[in-house]
């Protein structure tokens, strides 16, 4: 039986190629293809999703789209053997918000393939509270202790601290043991970066012009989701057989560095993705997630918001004025 229900709808003018978007009432019947179908209680906002909404960038590629490429809620109904009506799933990636339609809107339908059960230790909520930006700040962290980094080695700095990325890998850093430094470009934010677990830092200024080929060897690691200069000077900084895991291109994607660090350090620069990431990499993710995450720094990361304001939202957090992570309760 369909039911109708309200969704943020981005469309395109075909003629003029402008896109624009409004909450409008849709069916269930106009849902995608997939085998399972969810009651979106919770979902979040990304800088992916606010590109998308602004239209800044070109993220969609199929319209009309709904946006939100973060879900969690449960199943209403199923044809796959892997999940039950009353499941709680969430969804990260795949496409959803740019080819298929997201969670921005009471009900989404999915591939069984691109969902996961909801950990154990974390409510929906919590697990939108991370979203893609948490979920890829755990992959970060898994690629820097895949290449065998400790706490003992040194301290790991975080671009673009401020940010859901960034926040995350602070707190999940700091519950790991490990040392971290904080870029950030608002000094008023210091208080709650070392709240959540920094203990030094660092004016994004000095990593935003451009600096020398090989620099200082002040890290051990880092984590960056800024890209451009600020990712060839972090290159630079990086100790001997230090790792860097890169996950963003806030300020650009191009890359203006020399090979110096790598063929003189042995850095290496470990890229992540987390869209089309396989299942057993997301679950241990989340697993990581799940087990180390402190729930009160998780708390003060999280900002709870009015879905209905998506497109106010989506320019504060375009222009940098979102600290942390929004939350949106579908109900």
């Amino acid at each position: 039986m369909s039911e109708t229900f309200d969704a943020y709808v981005i469309t395109r003018d075909e003629e003029t190629k402008t896109q624009s978007g409004g909450w409008t009432t849709v069916s269930t019947d106009d849902l995608p293809e997939g085998d399972v179908t969810i009651r979106v209680r919770h979902t979040t906002m990304n800088y992916k999703d606010a590109l998308a909404i602004t239209g800044k960038s070109p993220v969609v590629r199929r319209f009309p789209m709904v946006p939100g490429i973060d879900i969690a809620g449960e199943v209403t109904a199923s044809d796959s053997p892997d999940y039950k009506v009353g499941d709680e799933v969430i969804m990260n990636g795949w496409g959803v918000g740019e080819v298929h339609w997201g969670g921005y809107g009471k009900y989404a339908r999915m591939k069984s393939d691109w969902l996961l059960k909801k950990p154990e230790g974390l409510s929906g909520a919590q697990c939108m509270a991370l979203g893609t930006a948490g979920y890829t700040a755990a992959l970060c962290v898994q690629r820097l202790q895949d290449a065998g980094l400790t706490p003992e080695d040194g301290t790991i700095l975080v671009t673009g601290a401020s940010g859901g990325v960034g926040s995350v890998a602070i707190s999940l850093l700091a519950a790991l043991g490990f040392t971290v430094a904080a870029s950030t470009g608002r000094t008023e934010e210091e208080a709650y970066l070392k709240g959540l677990g920094a203990t030094e830092i660092v004016d994004r200024n000095t990593l935003s012009e451009k600096g020398r080929p090989l620099d200082k060897e002040l890290y051990a690691g880092a984590i960056d989701s800024v890209g451009s200069t600020t990712l060839a000077n972090v290159l630079s900084k990086i100790k001997y057989d230090g790792t860097v895991a890169a996950c963003g291109l806030a300020q650009g994607f191009d890359l203006p560095a020399t090979v110096m660090p790598f063929i003189l350090r042995g850095v290496t620069l470990a890229g992540v993705d987390s869209v089309m990431a396989p299942k057993a990499r997301r679950e241990a993710a989340w697993a990581l997630l799940d087990k180390q995450l402190d729930r009160a720094k998780l708390a003060e990361i999280t900002q709870s918001a009015d879905i209905r304001e998506v497109e106010s939202l989506a320019d504060d957090l375009i222009a940098g004025k979102v600290r942390g992570r929004l939350v949106f309760d579908i109900d």
